[in-house]
């Protein structure tokens, strides 16, 4: 029967390497070495060490899904991805993920509501773009919808500022060729056609030349 050898903490102050007559055998958190009561020159039977780094692996994985969690409101389908990514063995999943709901790190409007606030703040997007970003993070459209009821967004005012922002590309141009490239830019930004005619009607042409 093997016996503990050793104890020595890890970098991270929360885990200790667990040495099994001389030799490292697993590493494991805090709380479950003292749950399974480890100390050093203690006899661990061969069946109980299985159950010992199947609990320690629990725990490592949930510690690093709550950092991930942690970091900014996430969506279920963020939380199913890192799933994939990391591996995580099925029977954890929908456990950890009903933790992280108890904790209020997931939740779609929620995070909806936060990836907004982010573009508006840093990098404007239009309605129908913020729509298909949010969709491809697995938030459903009546969510979306409804978080996007709180907002108002003035597409036309990103609009004419992405044509200021970027005029010195279209320096020299004609009328007739900036107002080709100028609409063929905003409509691949996402803007429908009634917000572009509208923004390059407002737009100052004279700061074109020069």
């Amino acid at each position: 029967m093997p016996y503990v050898t050793a104890i020595k903490p890890q970098k991270n102050k929360k885990r200790v390497n667990i040495y099994l007559d001389g030799k490292f055998a697993f590493g494991i958190d805090l709380e479950n070495l003292v749950k399974f009561k480890i100390k050093e020159g203690n006899f661990i039977e061969e069946s109980e060490i299985e159950k010992i780094i199947g609990a320690a692996e629990s725990q490592k994985i949930w510690d690093k899904l709550l950092r991930f969690s942690a970091l900014r409101p996430r969506s279920e389908k963020e939380i199913e991805d890192w799933y994939k990514k990391k591996n995580v063995p099925e029977s954890l999943r929908k456990k950890y993920l009903d933790k992280l709901k108890y904790l209020d790190f997931v939740d779609d409007s929620k995070f909806a509501k936060f990836w907004i606030e982010q573009r508006l703040s840093f990098k404007p997007k239009p309605v129908s773009i913020l729509k298909q970003e949010l969709r491809q993070k697995g938030v459903k459209q009546e969510t979306i919808d409804e978080v996007l009821s709180d907002f108002k967004i003035d597409e036309l005012k990103q609009a004419k500022n992405l044509l200021e922002k970027n005029q010195s590309r279209w320096k020299r141009l004609t009328p007739d060729q900036f107002k080709k490239k100028a609409s063929g830019f905003l409509l691949r930004k996402g803007y429908n056609w009634e917000i572009v005619k509208e923004a390059l009607s407002l737009f100052d042409e004279n700061d074109l030349s020069g």
